[in-house]
Protein backbone atom coordinates (compact mmCIF):
# COMPACT_ATOMS: atom_id res chain seq x y z
CA UNK A 1 0.00 0.00 0.00
CA UNK A 2 1.40 3.29 -0.96
CA UNK A 3 2.66 5.38 1.87
CA UNK A 4 0.51 8.43 2.05
CA UNK A 5 3.34 10.37 3.46
CA UNK A 6 5.66 9.55 0.54
CA UNK A 7 3.33 8.98 -2.32
CA UNK A 8 5.55 10.56 -4.90
CA UNK A 9 8.31 8.06 -4.27
CA UNK A 10 5.87 5.10 -4.42
CA UNK A 11 4.51 6.18 -7.81
CA UNK A 12 7.99 6.44 -9.27
CA UNK A 13 8.88 2.97 -8.04
CA UNK A 14 5.74 1.52 -9.59
CA UNK A 15 6.42 3.18 -12.92
CA UNK A 16 10.06 2.12 -13.04
CA UNK A 17 9.50 -1.37 -11.78
CA UNK A 18 12.37 -1.14 -9.46
CA UNK A 19 12.91 0.08 -5.98
CA UNK A 20 14.41 3.52 -5.85
CA UNK A 21 16.47 4.81 -3.08
CA UNK A 22 14.55 5.73 0.01
CA UNK A 23 13.41 9.23 0.33
CA UNK A 24 15.79 11.52 2.07
CA UNK A 25 13.58 12.48 4.91
CA UNK A 26 9.97 12.41 5.61
CA UNK A 27 7.75 14.48 3.32
CA UNK A 28 10.64 15.55 1.06
CA UNK A 29 11.69 14.61 -2.46
CA UNK A 30 14.52 12.11 -3.09
CA UNK A 31 17.93 13.43 -2.66
CA UNK A 32 18.92 12.66 -6.30
CA UNK A 33 16.78 11.14 -9.06
CA UNK A 34 18.76 10.36 -12.25
CA UNK A 35 16.80 10.55 -15.50
CA UNK A 36 15.47 7.07 -16.53
CA UNK A 37 14.86 5.76 -20.04
CA UNK A 38 11.25 5.73 -21.14
CA UNK A 39 9.41 2.66 -19.95
CA UNK A 40 7.02 0.54 -21.88
CA UNK A 41 4.08 2.31 -20.47
CA UNK A 42 5.50 5.60 -21.64
CA UNK A 43 6.19 4.21 -25.04
CA UNK A 44 2.62 2.90 -25.36
CA UNK A 45 1.22 6.36 -24.71
CA UNK A 46 0.48 6.06 -21.05
CA UNK A 47 0.10 9.24 -19.18
CA UNK A 48 3.43 10.65 -18.05
CA UNK A 49 3.61 12.24 -14.62
CA UNK A 50 6.57 14.55 -14.42
CA UNK A 51 8.78 14.56 -11.38
CA UNK A 52 8.26 17.45 -9.09
CA UNK A 53 10.62 20.34 -9.56
CA UNK A 54 13.06 20.78 -6.66
CA UNK A 55 13.16 24.32 -5.40
CA UNK A 56 16.53 25.95 -5.78
CA UNK A 57 18.60 25.78 -2.69
CA UNK A 58 19.18 29.16 -1.12
CA UNK A 59 22.46 30.84 -1.83
CA UNK A 60 24.94 30.23 0.92
CA UNK A 61 25.24 33.06 3.30
CA UNK A 62 28.74 34.45 3.06
CA UNK A 63 30.65 34.10 6.26
CA UNK A 64 31.67 37.52 7.45
CA UNK A 65 35.34 38.06 7.72
CA UNK A 66 36.54 38.30 11.27
CA UNK A 67 36.70 41.88 12.33
CA UNK A 68 39.94 43.21 13.67
CA UNK A 69 39.88 44.68 17.10
CA UNK A 70 40.05 48.48 16.90
CA UNK A 71 43.36 49.95 17.79
CA UNK A 72 43.34 51.50 21.25
CA UNK A 73 42.82 55.23 21.07
CA UNK A 74 45.46 57.40 22.59
CA UNK A 75 44.40 59.52 25.51
CA UNK A 76 43.70 63.05 24.34
CA UNK A 77 45.16 65.85 26.35
CA UNK A 78 42.65 68.60 27.05
CA UNK A 79 43.17 71.45 24.65
CA UNK A 80 44.27 74.52 26.53
CA UNK A 81 42.51 77.74 25.72
CA UNK A 82 45.10 80.14 24.33
CA UNK A 83 45.59 83.23 26.43
CA UNK A 84 44.16 86.38 24.87
CA UNK A 85 46.82 88.44 23.14
CA UNK A 86 48.14 91.28 25.22
CA UNK A 87 47.32 94.70 23.85
CA UNK A 88 50.08 96.10 21.78
CA UNK A 89 51.78 98.98 23.46
CA UNK A 90 52.11 102.13 21.45
CA UNK A 91 55.52 102.93 20.11
CA UNK A 92 57.51 105.46 22.07
CA UNK A 93 56.82 108.96 20.74
CA UNK A 94 59.60 111.42 20.14
CA UNK A 95 60.36 113.98 22.81
CA UNK A 96 59.23 117.50 22.07
CA UNK A 97 60.25 120.75 23.70
CA UNK A 98 57.63 122.52 25.76
CA UNK A 99 58.72 125.88 24.38
CA UNK A 100 59.82 126.05 20.76
CA UNK A 101 63.37 127.24 20.27
CA UNK A 102 62.08 130.09 18.12
CA UNK A 103 60.07 131.43 21.08
CA UNK A 104 62.41 130.59 23.94
CA UNK A 105 64.23 133.92 23.66
CA UNK A 106 61.10 136.03 23.89
CA UNK A 107 60.51 135.50 27.63
CA UNK A 108 61.69 138.19 29.98
CA UNK A 109 63.39 137.64 33.27
CA UNK A 110 60.76 136.64 35.87
CA UNK A 111 59.98 139.25 38.48
CA UNK A 112 58.81 138.95 42.03
CA UNK A 113 55.16 138.97 42.88
CA UNK A 114 55.44 142.13 45.01
CA UNK A 115 57.46 145.30 44.54
CA UNK A 116 60.43 145.94 46.82
CA UNK A 117 58.67 148.72 48.74
CA UNK A 118 55.78 146.45 49.66
CA UNK A 119 58.11 143.71 50.86
CA UNK A 120 60.13 146.10 53.02
CA UNK A 121 57.04 147.63 54.59
CA UNK A 122 55.68 144.21 55.49
CA UNK A 123 58.99 143.16 57.05
CA UNK A 124 59.03 146.24 59.27
CA UNK A 125 55.47 145.62 60.43
CA UNK A 126 56.28 142.05 61.38
CA UNK A 127 59.19 143.24 63.51
CA UNK A 128 57.25 145.85 65.50
CA UNK A 129 54.05 143.84 65.91
CA UNK A 130 53.07 140.43 67.20
CA UNK A 131 51.65 139.25 63.88
CA UNK A 132 54.73 137.11 63.20
CA UNK A 133 53.93 134.69 66.03
CA UNK A 134 50.32 134.33 64.89
CA UNK A 135 51.47 133.75 61.35
CA UNK A 136 53.90 131.03 62.40
CA UNK A 137 51.20 129.30 64.43
CA UNK A 138 48.82 129.41 61.49
CA UNK A 139 51.43 127.99 59.15
CA UNK A 140 52.10 125.17 61.60
CA UNK A 141 48.44 124.20 61.71
CA UNK A 142 48.23 124.37 57.94
CA UNK A 143 51.29 122.16 57.51
CA UNK A 144 49.85 119.57 59.91
CA UNK A 145 46.63 119.48 57.90
CA UNK A 146 48.53 118.99 54.66
CA UNK A 147 50.62 116.16 56.08
CA UNK A 148 47.75 113.94 57.18
CA UNK A 149 48.14 110.34 55.97
CA UNK A 150 45.72 108.86 53.44
CA UNK A 151 44.48 105.32 53.06
CA UNK A 152 43.77 105.67 49.33
CA UNK A 153 44.93 108.27 46.85
CA UNK A 154 43.02 111.54 46.88
CA UNK A 155 42.02 113.02 43.52
CA UNK A 156 41.31 116.74 43.23
CA UNK A 157 39.81 118.14 40.03
CA UNK A 158 40.37 121.75 38.98
CA UNK A 159 38.16 123.27 36.28
CA UNK A 160 36.57 126.55 35.24
CA UNK A 161 33.72 128.00 33.23
CA UNK A 162 35.86 129.41 30.45
CA UNK A 163 39.46 129.81 29.42
CA UNK A 164 41.66 132.41 31.04
CA UNK A 165 40.08 131.92 34.48
CA UNK A 166 43.33 130.77 36.07
CA UNK A 167 42.53 127.04 36.50
CA UNK A 168 45.97 125.88 35.32
CA UNK A 169 47.66 128.35 37.66
CA UNK A 170 45.52 127.10 40.57
CA UNK A 171 46.29 123.46 39.69
CA UNK A 172 50.02 124.24 39.61
CA UNK A 173 49.85 126.01 42.97
CA UNK A 174 47.99 123.10 44.58
CA UNK A 175 50.35 120.46 43.21
CA UNK A 176 53.39 122.45 44.30
CA UNK A 177 52.03 122.88 47.84
CA UNK A 178 51.26 119.17 48.23
CA UNK A 179 54.67 118.18 46.90
CA UNK A 180 56.36 120.55 49.36
CA UNK A 181 54.52 119.43 52.51
CA UNK A 182 53.85 115.73 51.88
CA UNK A 183 56.23 112.78 51.88
CA UNK A 184 54.29 110.50 49.50
CA UNK A 185 54.46 111.00 45.71
CA UNK A 186 52.25 113.70 44.19
CA UNK A 187 50.92 113.57 40.62
CA UNK A 188 49.68 116.38 38.41
CA UNK A 189 47.58 115.24 35.46
CA UNK A 190 46.71 117.40 32.49
CA UNK A 191 43.27 116.29 31.26
CA UNK A 192 43.05 119.23 28.89
CA UNK A 193 44.83 118.12 25.71
CA UNK A 194 43.78 121.21 23.75
CA UNK A 195 47.18 122.90 24.07
CA UNK A 196 47.17 123.03 27.85
CA UNK A 197 49.83 125.10 29.59
CA UNK A 198 50.39 123.03 32.74
CA UNK A 199 53.81 121.67 31.64
CA UNK A 200 54.97 125.22 30.95
CA UNK A 201 53.77 126.48 34.35
CA UNK A 202 55.54 123.62 36.12
CA UNK A 203 58.83 124.16 34.31
CA UNK A 204 58.91 120.96 32.24
CA UNK A 205 61.40 121.15 29.37
CA UNK A 206 60.44 118.18 27.17
CA UNK A 207 57.35 115.98 26.79
CA UNK A 208 56.90 112.45 25.50
CA UNK A 209 54.08 110.31 26.89
CA UNK A 210 50.61 111.79 27.28
CA UNK A 211 47.48 110.90 29.23
CA UNK A 212 45.96 109.13 26.21
CA UNK A 213 49.17 107.12 25.67
CA UNK A 214 49.34 105.94 29.27
CA UNK A 215 45.76 104.62 29.12
CA UNK A 216 47.01 101.73 26.95
CA UNK A 217 50.21 101.12 28.93
CA UNK A 218 49.46 101.03 32.66
CA UNK A 219 48.98 97.51 34.05
CA UNK A 220 48.15 96.39 37.61
CA UNK A 221 51.45 94.56 38.11
CA UNK A 222 53.53 97.66 37.46
CA UNK A 223 55.53 99.21 40.26
CA UNK A 224 55.87 102.90 41.01
CA UNK A 225 59.27 102.86 39.35
CA UNK A 226 57.75 101.43 36.16
CA UNK A 227 54.98 104.04 36.10
CA UNK A 228 57.22 107.03 36.73
CA UNK A 229 59.30 106.04 33.70
CA UNK A 230 56.46 107.41 31.57
CA UNK A 231 56.06 110.64 33.58
CA UNK A 232 57.88 113.96 33.76
CA UNK A 233 59.76 114.34 37.03
CA UNK A 234 59.31 117.58 38.92
CA UNK A 235 61.03 118.90 42.05
CA UNK A 236 60.11 117.63 45.53
CA UNK A 237 58.79 114.17 44.67
CA UNK A 238 56.19 115.42 42.19
CA UNK A 239 55.39 114.02 38.75
CA UNK A 240 53.57 115.33 35.69
CA UNK A 241 51.45 113.50 33.12
CA UNK A 242 50.92 115.89 30.18
CA UNK A 243 47.75 115.97 28.12
CA UNK A 244 49.44 116.69 24.79
CA UNK A 245 52.78 117.40 23.21
CA UNK A 246 51.96 121.00 22.47
CA UNK A 247 50.19 120.09 19.24
CA UNK A 248 46.55 120.02 18.27
CA UNK A 249 45.48 116.36 18.20
CA UNK A 250 42.77 113.94 19.21
CA UNK A 251 40.80 114.88 22.28
CA UNK A 252 40.93 112.76 25.41
CA UNK A 253 37.86 110.52 25.74
CA UNK A 254 36.24 109.62 29.04
CA UNK A 255 37.09 105.90 28.91
CA UNK A 256 40.81 106.62 28.53
CA UNK A 257 40.65 109.17 31.36
CA UNK A 258 38.92 106.73 33.69
CA UNK A 259 41.44 103.95 32.95
CA UNK A 260 44.35 106.23 33.71
CA UNK A 261 42.91 107.65 36.92
CA UNK A 262 41.82 104.28 38.32
CA UNK A 263 45.22 102.75 37.53
CA UNK A 264 47.33 105.60 38.95
CA UNK A 265 45.36 106.21 42.10
CA UNK A 266 47.19 103.59 44.15
CA UNK A 267 50.65 104.98 43.34
CA UNK A 268 50.19 108.60 44.51
CA UNK A 269 48.92 110.08 47.74
CA UNK A 270 47.43 113.15 46.04
CA UNK A 271 46.58 113.68 42.37
CA UNK A 272 45.67 117.13 41.04
CA UNK A 273 43.84 117.09 37.70
CA UNK A 274 43.84 120.13 35.43
CA UNK A 275 40.55 119.49 33.58
CA UNK A 276 38.92 120.95 30.53
CA UNK A 277 36.54 123.83 30.97
CA UNK A 278 32.91 123.06 31.70
CA UNK A 279 30.68 121.67 30.30
CA UNK A 280 33.16 119.34 28.56
CA UNK A 281 32.47 115.65 29.11
CA UNK A 282 35.85 114.78 30.65
CA UNK A 283 35.49 117.69 33.07
CA UNK A 284 32.09 116.46 34.24
CA UNK A 285 33.45 112.93 34.73
CA UNK A 286 36.44 114.29 36.65
CA UNK A 287 34.24 116.38 38.94
CA UNK A 288 32.00 113.43 39.80
CA UNK A 289 34.86 110.96 40.32
CA UNK A 290 37.15 113.17 42.43
CA UNK A 291 37.03 113.57 46.20
CA UNK A 292 37.25 117.37 46.03
CA UNK A 293 36.61 119.98 43.35
CA UNK A 294 38.09 123.42 42.69
CA UNK A 295 36.29 125.91 40.45
CA UNK A 296 38.56 128.70 39.23
CA UNK A 297 36.97 132.01 38.31
CA UNK A 298 38.36 135.45 37.51
CA UNK A 299 37.52 138.24 39.94
CA UNK A 300 35.38 140.03 37.38
CA UNK A 301 31.65 140.66 37.11
CA UNK A 302 31.11 138.15 34.31
CA UNK A 303 33.33 135.60 36.02
CA UNK A 304 31.40 135.81 39.29
CA UNK A 305 28.05 135.74 37.47
CA UNK A 306 28.82 132.57 35.50
CA UNK A 307 30.34 130.87 38.54
CA UNK A 308 27.25 131.64 40.62
CA UNK A 309 25.07 130.04 37.92
CA UNK A 310 27.19 126.87 37.98
CA UNK A 311 26.99 126.65 41.77
CA UNK A 312 23.20 126.95 41.60
CA UNK A 313 23.19 124.07 39.12
CA UNK A 314 25.38 122.02 41.46
CA UNK A 315 22.87 122.54 44.27
CA UNK A 316 20.54 120.21 42.39
CA UNK A 317 23.16 117.42 42.41
CA UNK A 318 23.91 115.14 45.38
CA UNK A 319 24.83 117.17 48.44
CA UNK A 320 28.48 116.07 48.54
CA UNK A 321 29.11 117.77 45.20
CA UNK A 322 28.56 121.30 46.47
CA UNK A 323 29.99 120.52 49.91
CA UNK A 324 33.25 119.32 48.37
CA UNK A 325 33.66 122.32 46.03
CA UNK A 326 35.86 125.36 46.57
CA UNK A 327 35.78 128.46 44.37
CA UNK A 328 39.01 130.36 43.79
CA UNK A 329 38.59 133.99 42.78
CA UNK A 330 41.79 135.11 41.08
CA UNK A 331 42.57 138.79 40.71
CA UNK A 332 44.16 139.34 37.31
CA UNK A 333 44.80 143.03 37.85
CA UNK A 334 46.03 145.04 40.82
CA UNK A 335 42.68 146.81 41.19
CA UNK A 336 39.70 144.53 40.37
CA UNK A 337 36.52 146.06 38.99
CA UNK A 338 34.30 144.45 41.67
CA UNK A 339 34.14 144.17 45.42
CA UNK A 340 35.90 140.84 45.77
CA UNK A 341 34.88 140.20 49.38
CA UNK A 342 31.21 140.93 48.69
CA UNK A 343 31.32 138.63 45.66
CA UNK A 344 32.91 135.90 47.77
CA UNK A 345 30.11 136.13 50.35
CA UNK A 346 27.51 135.81 47.63
CA UNK A 347 29.17 132.65 46.30
CA UNK A 348 29.47 131.17 49.81
CA UNK A 349 25.68 131.42 50.18
CA UNK A 350 25.36 128.45 47.80
CA UNK A 351 27.20 126.14 50.21
CA UNK A 352 30.58 126.11 48.45
CA UNK A 353 33.83 127.32 49.98
CA UNK A 354 35.48 130.43 48.52
CA UNK A 355 39.12 131.54 48.55
CA UNK A 356 40.55 134.73 47.09
CA UNK A 357 43.90 134.59 45.33
CA UNK A 358 45.38 138.09 45.37
CA UNK A 359 46.98 139.76 42.42
CA UNK A 360 50.59 138.66 41.95
CA UNK A 361 52.92 140.03 39.30
CA UNK A 362 54.77 136.74 39.04
CA UNK A 363 51.57 134.75 38.41
CA UNK A 364 50.23 137.34 35.98
CA UNK A 365 53.33 136.99 33.78
CA UNK A 366 52.19 133.47 32.82
CA UNK A 367 55.65 131.88 32.78
CA UNK A 368 57.25 129.14 34.85
CA UNK A 369 55.90 129.11 38.40
CA UNK A 370 58.65 129.71 40.94
CA UNK A 371 57.35 129.69 44.49
CA UNK A 372 60.30 131.69 45.84
CA UNK A 373 59.23 134.61 43.64
CA UNK A 374 55.60 134.62 44.78
CA UNK A 375 54.40 137.40 47.01
CA UNK A 376 53.91 136.44 50.63
CA UNK A 377 50.11 136.94 50.55
CA UNK A 378 49.94 134.66 47.50
CA UNK A 379 51.96 131.93 49.20
CA UNK A 380 49.81 132.08 52.31
CA UNK A 381 46.58 132.05 50.30
CA UNK A 382 47.76 129.09 48.19
CA UNK A 383 48.77 127.12 51.28
CA UNK A 384 45.42 127.73 53.01
CA UNK A 385 43.60 126.74 49.83
CA UNK A 386 45.59 123.51 49.53
CA UNK A 387 44.88 122.61 53.16
CA UNK A 388 41.12 123.19 52.92
CA UNK A 389 40.78 121.27 49.66
CA UNK A 390 42.77 118.36 51.06
CA UNK A 391 40.61 118.22 54.18
CA UNK A 392 37.49 118.15 51.99
CA UNK A 393 38.95 115.26 50.02
CA UNK A 394 39.48 113.32 53.24
CA UNK A 395 35.76 113.47 54.00
CA UNK A 396 34.81 111.71 50.76
CA UNK A 397 35.86 108.07 50.29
Amino acid sequence: MPNGDNWQGDVLRDLRGASGPPAAGTGGPPASVPPAPPSAAQASGAEHIPAPTQPPSPAPTPTPAPQQAPAPQQARTPQQTPAPPRPRRPSAPDSRSVVDSVLSGTARRPQRGEPVAVRVTRAVRRIVSSSAAREVAELTRTAEALQQPVTTGRQIAVTSIRGGAGKTTVAALLGTAYAHYRQDPVLLVEADPALGSLPLRLGAETLRWTTADLADIVEPQMSLLDVTGYLVQLPENAWLLPGSQGQIGAMLDTSAYERVMVALRRYFGVTVVDCETLPAEVARVALSASQARVLAAPATLDGVTSTYAVLQWMQGLPRHMIDGTVVVLSSTVARPGIDVEAAAEKLRSTGAGVHVLPYDRHLAAGGVLRTELLGRPTRLAATRLAAEVFQLSQKRR
